[in-house]
């Protein structure tokens, strides 16, 4: 069985990355695209520690036995792909703030739902964004004359107005609201995958951190650093998925608490410690066409 979980972040999100650029402690970022993410190893790992706690018995044959003691590893019963962005809040001087997407995020949500509709919709939209004769900066459900996007400004003449009756709406249904915030026939803007990755860059949240000396109000030597983080109000999704195993009964229980804990509140990533990293999850299953 397959399933989709929706990932809204409730605090920022620090996911560490493999390269440090001075003094910045940079995020995971896919290679090709230079997009935050959060790895599947991530994922994977807090969900393991999370069960591990609940099933100790059963979490090696889920998940699959680590080296230990000279033995070999063994292939687990469940996989985890990585969580991808589907939408981004920025701020706006004219709307207080917005959340955003893209063509790219949208076709790869639609890799899984696999929506004909809103395979559709998304071919339109890109149409509209992409080519060169197009007048059209941004598909939007935002009312106003105006538009301000940290510092960008969409005119009327610039925007394609969504229906409200839509089908694409329905689409969205199943994404958490963030306790009611989620306002989305009134917040969402479409852009080009170009414009909305730019957005991005300038939306993350960096934060300066410095030691203080012991018994004094200065800065310790070598003490100052900036951290990166994904703010608060993101949505990402990951697929996931459970293989049929030898002796399912062995690992019943622990797949039914799987599935409980991705429809309710975890915490991903590191600085743990500075409440980063709490989500909200919905989770819904997926199912693929024969053949595929």
């Amino acid at each position: 069985m397959n399933y989709l979980t929706y990932t809204y972040l409730l605090t920022p999100l620090h996911t560490g990355a493999s390269a440090q650029a001075g003094n910045m402690m940079g995020i995971a970022r896919e290679s090709f695209n230079e997009l935050p993410y959060i790895p599947s190893s991530s994922l994977r790992g807090k969900i393991r520690s999370v069960l591990a706690t609940m099933h100790p018995e059963e979490a090696g044959t889920l998940f699959g036995e680590k080296i230990k003691d000279g033995s070999q590893p063994t292939e687990g019963e469940v996989w985890f792909a990585d969580a991808t962005l589907l939408l981004f809040p920025v701020a706006s001087f004219s709307h207080q703030f917005v959340w955003i997407t893209c063509p790219l995020w949208l076709s790869r949500w639609n890799r899984w739902l696999q929506n004909e509709d809103l395979g559709k919709v998304i071919e339109e939209w890109r149409s509209h964004l992409e080519e060169e004769s197009s007048t059209k900066k941004a598909i939007t459900s935002v009312s106003g004359n105006q538009i301000y996007l940290q510092g960008a400004i969409l005119k009327e003449a610039d925007v394609e107005r969504i229906d409200k009756k839509a089908t694409f709406w329905e689409c969205l249904k199943q994404i958490p609201d963030g306790s009611g915030i989620l306002d989305l026939k009134q917040k969402l803007v479409v852009l080009s995958n170009q414009d909305c990755a730019s957005l991005v860059e300038t939306g993350l949240q960096r934060e300066v951190r410095i030691a203080i000396k012991d018994g004094e109000k200065t800065a310790s030597d070598g003490s100052f650093r900036s951290e990166e983080a994904i703010p608060s109000e993101t949505i990402l999704f990951f697929p996931w998925g459970l293989k049929p195993g030898k002796n399912e009964q062995v690992t019943e229980k622990i797949r039914q608490s799987l599935q409980t804990i991705l429809k309710d509140k975890l915490q991903f990533g590191g600085l743990e410690g500075l409440g980063r990293g709490w989500t909200d999850n919905k989770t819904v299953e997926i199912k693929f066409s024969k053949g595929e």
